[in-house]
């Protein structure tokens, strides 16, 4: 691939100029907001002069519903040799297009999952898709020159292909993807009449679970809007255990021994599927979960002192696995959780104290 046309300059679609220029594509920019566009430019994703002629793939990175327009103007103005699009949903897309009756050979839906709660250019970067799963949908009349563009566009961006249909791929993104923006979004929403002192004790488990509340709600409404049968067959399935769960604690708190039993017996379970179920969770680098040990260290909050646990953490041989900051309440400080494999953690609890690091037992 020398040439690509980016039409649509958001994150997702000036995340992928950016890589594309940094590995040699000449990449041209089209957006309906000329100054997104520009922006774009100048950030380095390529440049807002149309191309002479056709190039060798148009990305489509525009939201879900405006795919099909989008993609049948591309296709009429013959502005590419093959063409693809990256929205969040695909099969509602496709039959739109086939409604249309476009030629949709030299055409291959595919979804990058990767993203951030910021949207637009300025949050692009191009290392996005890295190690990132990027689905393709191909079809049996699909043409072979343009999957073989795709897989070129992933290799690239270095992402991970991996290959579905259209319709089992919009079912996974609304049981992965979806809906745990909407339930992100129904907890955080809790917050917004609680009291100050209710919200003041608010920890990492919070933050962790209301991070991809702070997306934006337009972006979302579009998303949602192509995909929401399955979405909502997902949140119907939990809105079954939760009303299950309500009755359990509500047997809780009865004076009834044998009710406070089955409630107990209720929740135990709802943990326990949560359990089995978050063990299924890819670990790193999308290998099998791995079974990591916590290492937690006091760490005040001024520059240099995440550099320094990092370097005496290598010096005692330890790698990090992950890493995690539970932040102090009302102090500048908090404790930063190490994840190190099992057999590193006495070398790595040893080494930070003769350090002088305090580990929390």
């Amino acid at each position: 691939m020398r040439t690509a046309l980016l039409i649509g300059t958001g994150l997702i679609g000036t995340s992928a100029a950016l890589a594309l220029q940094n590995r040699g594509v000449h990449v041209h920019l089209e957006d309906n907001d000329p100054d997104q566009a520009r922006t774009a430019a100048a950030l380095g994703a390529g440049t807002t002069t149309p191309p002479d002629g056709p190039v060798d793939l148009a990305i489509i990175a525009v939201p879900p519903a405006h795919v099909a327009p989008t993609l049948a103007d591309a296709i009429r103005r013959r502005v590419a040799r093959g063409y693809i699009d990256v929205a969040s949903v695909k099969g509602g897309p496709r039959r739109e297009l086939e409604a249309m009756g476009c030629e949709l050979s030299g055409y291959l839906g595919t979804h990058p999952m990767a993203g951030k709660e910021r949207s637009g250019p300025l949050a692009a970067t191009a290392d996005l898709f890295e190690g990132r799963p990027w689905v393709l949908t191909p079809t049996r009349d699909g043409d072979t020159e343009v999957l073989n563009l795709a897989l070129e566009l992933v290799a690239l961006c270095r992402a991970v292909p991996v290959v579905m249909d259209a319709d089992a791929h919009d079912r996974a993104v609304a049981l992965v993807s979806h809906t745990p923006q909407l339930v992100s979004s129904l907890v955080a929403a809790r917050l917004r009449g609680a009291d100050e002192t209710a919200v003041r004790l608010c920890g990492q488990g919070i933050r962790d679970v209301t991070r991809i509340a702070a997306s934006d709600p337009a972006m979302w409404i579009d998303i949602l809007s192509a995909n929401p049968g399955p979405v909502a067959d997902v949140l119907g399935e939990i809105a079954a255990d939760l009303d299950e769960t309500v009755r359990s604690l509500r047997a809780l708190e009865s004076a009834d021994e044998q009710k406070r039993g089955g409630g107990a017996g209720g929740i135990e379970d709802v943990l326990r599927r949560g359990n089995a179920g978050r063990e299924r969770v890819p670990g790193k680098h999308g290998a099998a979960p791995a079974a990591y040990e916590i290492v937690a260290v006091h760490i005040g909050d001024q520059p240099g002192e995440l550099a320094r646990i990092f370097a005496d953490a290598g010096r005692a041989g330890v790698n990090i696995e992950d890493v995690r900051i539970e932040h102090a309440t009302g102090q500048q400080a908090g404790f930063i959780q190490l994840m190190v494999e099992p057999q590193a953690v006495p070398v790595l609890t040893a080494e930070l104290r003769e350090r002088g690091w305090s580990i929390r037992q």
